[in-house]
């Protein structure tokens, strides 16, 4: 029986939920809407052209993957652009920002726009793309090239130290060299809430709020700082209404995703979710020796620092770009300090808390540490067996010595939340974060676990006495 190319689609989609994260499918997926089936072939409308190319590259090869078994015979599943999108001026990502100007505030708005503090290094030009975080950058290009009118808010989350915050200004930077006069403001929401509160006591509540609400860009690091933050989240709430519904941009960063952040409200959390969410994850070994190229040559360190050199702390610093731009200094610092070049020996020599030497030779190697070893040697210090933790059991004498596995995973070997999902019984991103946070808790408030914890670094290679 002939399917209609909606029948077509939502049984595609039935079958792609349950292989693709939710915020994925909902953020790709869910806007997209077919228009045209010919038995072997899908055609389905993406809203713009860099959604439709996202899709296609990302999606279209697993969506046709599961046709056979969605549709009953194979079937290639491939995405255009909306025609009448495209005859929408607002979904052009590259149509420039135009804010309105009026007589009377043309040449006096221009002359007094505020400029925030944004560092001169934090430009696209020096923002390394690769795997972990080509989703984030080509989403920052989009709203940088079409503020207000393509994925607003921008929300951008990750682990610290990993290019937030350097993407979030290279926004800044991309929006304010082409219009000067654009009204823009930069800052952490503890700071935010520092000054909602002196707004408050001085009793300069609607200064604060004409300033923050007459912006054409709010950018916002850390919104996770919010949390339990009662007032300045009903305060923010009005502020992010007011610069929406007026078309003006807003990007937010967060150390996780918009539906983890404990302790705000679900009213900010569904704003957060209305643009786009992109996350940035750690960087693989070749993306890391990238960044350190791009530091070295930012720097003019390409004939201070060798290649070997960078190699080395690409391959054993993996926690954050920060640590990694952070090598670099110290190692510069020692080699000053000893008043000899920089060189492989001097390097491990430096960064011998991060690099251990293998005792034959002195060759840096990491220690012999793997996800199958965290988990055996936590299952000893619960008294589980390590086959418990990546089964289906939620029982909590199962389910804390598996929180504590993934925490080691994450801190010693610095693994993805993919892979550290994948070694755990194939859960998903947001059980493995919110796995994560409860680790992290129980740290800092169960002693008992703590101590166990501690048991278990103990008996992995290179961590015992």
């Amino acid at each position: 029986m002939d399917l209609a190319p909606d029948e077509a689609w939502n049984r595609i989609l039935d079958c792609a939920r349950r292989e693709i994260p939710e915020h994925t499918f909902r953020t790709w997926l869910e806007p997209a809407r077919p228009v045209e089936f010919r038995g072997d072939r899908l055609v389905v409308a993406a809203p713009d052209q860099f959604a439709a190319d996202w899709n296609e590259s990302k999606h279209a090869p697993l969506l046709s993957s599961l046709a056979p078994v969605a549709l009953g015979h194979p079937c290639t599943v491939e995405f255009i652009v909306d025609a009448e999108s495209q005859q929408r001026q607002q979904m052009d990502l590259f149509v420039r920002y135009q804010p309105s100007v009026t007589p009377e505030t043309a040449q006096p708005t221009v002359a007094a726009a505020p400029r925030p503090a944004l560092s001169s290094r934090y430009t696209f030009e020096n923002f390394v793309i690769g795997k972990s975080n080509e989703l984030a950058a080509a989403a920052a290009l989009a709203v940088a090239e079409s503020p207000g009118r393509v994925y607003n808010p921008l929300f951008v989350y990750g682990v610290t130290g990993i290019g937030k915050t350097h993407l979030m200004q290279a926004i800044a930077h991309a929006i304010l060299q082409r219009r000067p006069e654009v009204r823009a403001a930069y800052l952490g929401a503890e700071q935010f809430t520092n000054e909602y509160v002196s707004a408050i006591q001085s009793r300069l509540t609607h200064e604060f709020r004409r300033r923050f609400r007459e912006l054409d860009l709010l950018l916002i690091d850390d919104v996770h700082f919010l949390k339990g933050k009662e007032a300045t989240q009903e305060e923010f709430f009005h502020t992010f209404n007011a610069l929406y519904e007026a078309g003006r941009q807003i990007v937010l960063t967060s150390d996780r995703p918009p539906a983890e952040i404990p302790g705000v409200e679900a009213r900010l959390v569904s704003r957060f979710q209305w643009g786009m969410v992109a996350d940035i994850e750690l960087p693989d070994y070749e993306h890391r020796v990238a960044i350190l190229r791009k530091k070295a040559q930012l720097d003019h360190l390409e004939n201070t620092v060798p290649e070997e050199v960078l190699h080395l702390i690409a391959e054993h610093v993996k926690s954050s770009v920060r640590e990694l731009e952070g090598c670099i200094i110290k190692l510069l610092a020692y080699a000053s300090l000893r008043q000899q070049p920089v060189t492989l020996e001097l390097a491990t020599e430096a960064l011998r808390d991060k690099i251990r030497a293998d005792g034959k030779n002195g060759a840096a190697t990491a220690p012999a540490v793997s996800i199958p070893a965290i988990q055996a040697a936590v299952a000893k210090a619960w008294g589980v067996s390590p086959s418990a933790l990546v089964s289906k059991s939620r029982a909590r004498q199962v389910a804390i010595p598996r929180q504590a596995a993934m925490l080691l995973s994450r801190e010693l070997l610095n693994a993805h939340l993919a892979e550290i999902g994948n070694a755990f019984g194939g859960r998903d991103h947001s059980t493995v974060l919110h796995s994560l946070e409860r680790a992290r808790y129980l740290r800092n408030a169960d002693q008992q676990f703590a101590e166990r914890l501690q048991l278990a670094v103990l008996q992995l290679p290179g961590y015992g006495s």
